[in-house]
């Protein structure tokens, strides 16, 4: 009996990544640290268009700096995290900030992560991968739920 074969990896469109950052000079460095990369990226300049690609575009991770005009990372966080439509979203601070403090409100606010400035290539990309593969294994359940499903009513 032959079974179809299903590849997890070829079905899996890139992951989406949003660089929220309001300096220029910030945005420009994480994307061209992410130039080769294969993940799809998009920018947001402040918190309020940063809020409206989440919600519009769905990204698996956003890399959200803390200190934003308008609507902050730590604000942008917490709606994300207060959402059920957002709340599986990773998110990875990326700051100037390097006090405690600053950590304990991110951590409140409900990173997955945080990275302080001046960022390291690798290790961005270490992190990131490492927020990917688990945001994968937490979906892993409700995925084969749905193939179970769908191969129990396929059945006569």
């Amino acid at each position: 009996m032959s079974h179809p074969s299903h590849s997890l990896e070829s079905a899996t469109p890139a992951a989406r990544i949003l660089i929220a950052d309001d300096h220029p000079q910030g945005l420009e460095l994480l994307e061209a640290y992410l130039a080769d990369s294969p993940y799809e990226v998009r920018t947001a300049v402040n918190g309020e268009e940063t809020w409206k690609l989440i919600r519009e575009w769905r990204p698996d991770v956003v890399l959200l700096d803390v200190m934003m005009p308008r609507v902050s990372g730590f604000e942008v966080c917490k709606r994300l995290r207060a959402d059920p439509t957002t709340r599986d979203i990773g998110v990875l601070m990326v700051t100037a900030l390097d006090q405690s403090a600053d950590v304990d409100r991110a951590v409140e606010a409900g990173t997955d992560d945080f990275m302080t400035k001046p960022i390291n290539k690798a290790e961005l990309l270490l992190r990131l991968r490492a927020l990917l593969q688990s945001r994968r294994l937490s979906q892993e359940p409700d995925r084969a739920l749905v193939y179970m499903d769908a191969v129990t009513e396929a059945r006569p």
